[in-house]
């Protein structure tokens, strides 16, 4: 394979879940180092140009027209020869499908590199086969693409670094009825992988009420799946400390939500996107873990205090409890949580 030239442009395909674009990032970042000339475009699900857009490193965002799981061969083969139009010397495919590197392959792009996945040989050129032991972690599978096959990763890899605005704050509160006159505590009660995921609901209403009873407001963030729950939260909070817990759940965009979540003291959160957005923000944070594990897809921040059990069933990776009986979240009490609290905010929310 030639040498890529310095200006030409580099096309991702980038992955479908919020938390894996997160981390994409590190590796536009080490290609950014590599190439600072080259400009980077981003090929993913529309929902996913808010992530983007808020890294410095993409030039572009490009909306896949395809839904998850689509074919749409014809309209694939269309994508590429549009895309081929671009000036792409290398493409990198995140996901493992093969509908993946079609669009790639199609645009003629001389070099597409990606991990063997779905044995997408011909459509990938530069194929590389996964260790997972040497690659444990998520963020390092993205990483090691943007080096040669068997090169040693930095020992520092970038991390995620999303850019909110500050200028759209008092626009947003004034839209979403909320006010800065207390520090915010946000938690995120959802999971779109499954409710081996979700800490109980219970449990989030009583690291709620402590917040509220420490001078804070908390603000809920989520998709509309997830209005359920956190309506269930603000219903368990105490009378007397509802009046500071605000559903933001289903109500604001990907773009407000980041904004907002921006605003926040610190943040409480599953195992999620929005877990990965708030360490990307650089926010104090309580990451809680059930089914999943922070050996895999842990949040990329200093800032982060990681609180999980340590049962003989953890992790699975099954999106609904295999036994029955979610051991590893309903026995992680919120004292806990609270005390891990207390320590990213420097005592600012009592435990």
């Amino acid at each position: 394979m030639s040498k890529p030239r310095s200006n030409a442009r580099t096309l991702i395909v980038g992955p479908s879940w919020v938390g894996d674009m997160v981390m994409a990032q590190s590796l536009f970042k080490l290609l950014r180092q590599q190439r600072p000339d080259s400009p980077i475009d981003v090929l993913a699900p529309a929902w996913s140009r808010p992530l983007t857009e808020r890294m410095p490193e993409v030039d572009t965002s490009i909306d896949m027209p395809l839904g998850h799981g689509q074919l749409m061969l014809g309209e694939r083969y269309r994508l590429g020869k549009a895309l081929a139009q671009r000036g792409y010397d290398h493409a990198f495919v995140l996901p493992n499908s093969i509908k993946s590197a079609l669009v790639p392959a199609f645009a003629g792009i001389e070099t597409r590199t990606g991990w063997r996945g779905e044995m997408r040989f011909g459509l990938l050129n530069d194929i590389r086969k996964l260790d997972p032991k040497r690659y444990p972690l998520m963020v390092e599978r993205f990483a090691a693409l943007a080096f040669a096959p068997g090169a040693a990763l930095p020992e520092a890899i970038p991390r995620p670094d999303l850019r909110a605005s500050s200028e759209a704050l008092p626009a947003l509160c004034e839209q979403y009825d909320l006010s800065l006159d207390r520090p915010v505590l946000a938690l995120c009660p959802g999971a779109e992988f499954g409710p081996a995921k979700q800490w109980p609901a219970e449990h989030y209403a009583e690291v709620a009420a402590r917040a509220i009873a420490s001078g804070w407001q908390v603000w809920l963030f989520g998709s509309e799946k997830d209005q359920p729950v956190t309506a269930a939260i603000c219903d368990l909070v105490p009378q007397a400390e509802r009046h500071a817990c605000y559903s933001l759940a289903g109500r604001t965009s990907l773009a407000d939500a980041i904004d907002l979540m921006a605003a926040a003291g610190a943040v409480v959160s599953n195992d999620s996107g929005l877990m990965h957005i708030a360490a990307a923000l650089g926010l104090p944070l309580v990451a809680v873990y059930g089914s999943t594990s922070p050996g895999f897809t842990p949040p990329l921040s200093d800032r982060v205090a990681v609180v999980s059990e340590a049962l003989e069933c953890q992790p699975c990776f099954k999106r609904e409890c295999p036994l029955g009986h979610l051991r590893c979240l309903r026995e992680l009490d919120s004292a806990r949580v609270l005390r891990a609290l207390a320590d990213v905010t420097s005592g600012a929310i009592s435990p």
